[in-house]
């Protein structure tokens, strides 16, 4: 049996599927609510579905699990509330690690790109341990994130109980299907697609950043089905354990993603640009690039999708049809 908490959600419904293409029995941790949100398994529906409020009632009878996907999380880059955050992002990832530790399971984890904080210069992001405390997170989920990091980083250094395997995947900007419920938290791919086929162009934030064209923010973008694949590939391999990025190693501007979805969408190319707002100046990472050096080293050796053919794949496999569910 595989737990995915967050199984409901967008990486986790895409993870929920695959594993249950490979045949294998698993239980998702999620509230559907009263939106579309059940559209997400609803061709892969798991064996069990529990509250989150009550996994520890659930994880207290020693259900038989080889692992736990650990998606769940509060991820808004512009969440306020420190006290939930915490409970939830390092209180109950926490909790996991050491049931997983006391049971003999394996743990995967989300981790975010958000921990990176700004960039004063573009260069790939380092995953390297020993550059983890260095980090300086510019918003309270990156920070939650982080915080977990340096807790895994200080057990595993300390030699306290570990579960049999563990990976945190530092996630980079993830789109696809199944992310419709997420509300300003959606991927800029959705956003864009929306705006153009409304007949509208897409619209970027201006530059904040000196000496940075408008448009020219970076961002290493991936396809949700790369992201699954890193993790099926991590269940295969028990024998690798570590902080790993999840990107694709290659930085697109914003501009260039624009363009993309247009041209996906049999569109002509019309952009424009607005004032970034207030809200998100000083917690806005204008690049963000995955060092992958690390993954490949541990073995992973499949290619990662390029944002045109991602983009495309969404838009005509999914976005383009009457049931854009995977």
């Amino acid at each position: 049996m595989i737990i995915i908490t967050g199984g409901a959600g967008f990486i986790g419904s895409c993870l929920q599927a695959a594993l249950r293409a490979r045949g294998e029995e698993t239980v998702v941790v999620d509230w559907l609510g009263t939106g579309d949100k059940w559209r997400n398994v609803a061709r892969h529906a798991p064996d069990r579905l529990v509250a989150p409020e009550a996994l520890d009632a659930f994880l207290d009878t020693r259900p038989d699990v080889s692992a736990v996907l650990h998606m769940g999380a509060i991820s808004e880059t512009t969440a306020r509330d420190g006290d939930l955050v915490w409970r939830t992002n390092v209180d109950l990832s926490a909790r996991l690690w050491q049931w997983c530790a006391r049971e003999g399971a394996r743990f995967i984890y989300a981790s975010s790109a958000a921990t990176y904080g700004g960039a004063d210069r573009p260069e790939p992001f380092s995953d390297d341990p020993a550059r983890l405390e260095a980090l300086r997170p510019l918003n309270l989920y990156g920070w939650s994130k982080h915080v977990f990091d340096r807790h895994v980083q200080g057990w595993v250094a300390g030699g306290e109980p570990a579960p049999a395997q563990w990976a945190g995947l530092k996630f980079f900007n993830v789109y696809g299907p199944n992310e419709y419920h997420k509300g300003g938290m959606i991927s800029v791919v959705k956003v864009k697609y929306d705006e153009v086929r409304r007949g509208q162009p897409a619209t970027l934030f201006r530059s904040n950043v000196p000496g940075l064209a408008d448009g020219a923010q970076a961002r290493d973008f991936i396809w949700v089905g790369d992201v699954v694949n890193v993790m099926l590939w991590l269940l295969d391999n028990p024998q690798v354990s570590g902080l790993f990025n999840c990107g694709t190693g290659v930085a697109r501007t914003y501009l260039d993603l624009a363009h993309a979805v247009c041209d996906a969408a049999g569109l002509p190319r019309q952009v424009a640009f607005v004032d970034m707002p207030e809200a998100l100046r000083g917690q806005y990472q204008s690049y963000t690039c995955a060092d992958m050096t690390r993954l490949r080293a541990a073995g992973y050796t499949r290619p990662f999708t390029s944002l045109e053919d991602g983009i495309r794949r969404y838009v005509h496999d999914y976005l383009a049809t009457d049931d854009a569910y995977l």
